[in-house]
């Protein structure tokens, strides 16, 4: 998606439609330099107010995203590549987000598990120089599977409240290049 390919496209569009920055603006609720912005391909306009957009320019959104108006021949070949191009540009995968949130706990939380081993191997130390007894074994195994449960589970709470949400309940919009420059400085 070419952000200035597209301003220009609203560009020509408002133009033939005979209409200013300030009554497109005025017809969408925006400023006009949020126009000026998106003609200019600084920004683009929010996937809130596109459908509105279009209908002003009399447009349709593929249209929009393909910077030319549609024949009824090529609209499907057209759409069809709109959304592959969308799909390839857009955030991550799942299993992505599910990735970097695990580092992210992980990371958050590494000094409490650490410090949790230490306490526990030293728990078993302790109870296997006062009774030497092989029940310590089991009961060290067990603690250590009860241990890992909790962590895991808290570590998947977090990572499903992140990874399918943020915190209004809305899809979260982090960047794909922001997840990876976060995961370079984790690994």
């Amino acid at each position: 998606m070419n952000q200035e390919k597209i301003g220009n496209f609203i560009c020509r569009m408002r133009k033939e439609n005979n209409l200013t920055q300030e009554q497109l603006a005025e017809k969408l609720g925006v400023s006009n330099k949020s126009i000026s912005r998106w003609e200019n391909g600084n920004t683009m306009p929010d996937y809130s107010i596109i459908e509105n957009l279009c209908k002003s320019l009399g447009i349709t959104i593929n249209e929009l995203f393909s910077c030319e108006k549609i024949s009824d021949e090529k609209y499907k070949e057209i759409a069809d590549k709109n959304l592959l191009n969308a799909l390839e540009n857009s955030t991550f995968t799942l299993k992505e987000k599910i990735k970097y949130y695990k580092r992210k706990w992980l990371k958050e939380h590494i000094f409490n598990i650490v410090l949790g081993i230490i306490l526990w191997i030293a728990a078993m130390l302790i109870l296997k120089i006062k009774n030497g007894e092989e029940f310590i074994g089991y009961f060290a195994g067990m603690l250590a599977v009860l241990i890992y449960s909790v962590l895991y589970n808290k570590m998947m709470i977090y990572v499903e409240k992140k990874a399918y949400s943020n915190n209004n309940g809305e899809k979260d919009k982090i960047s794909q290049e922001k997840i990876n420059n976060i995961n370079k400085r984790i690994i």
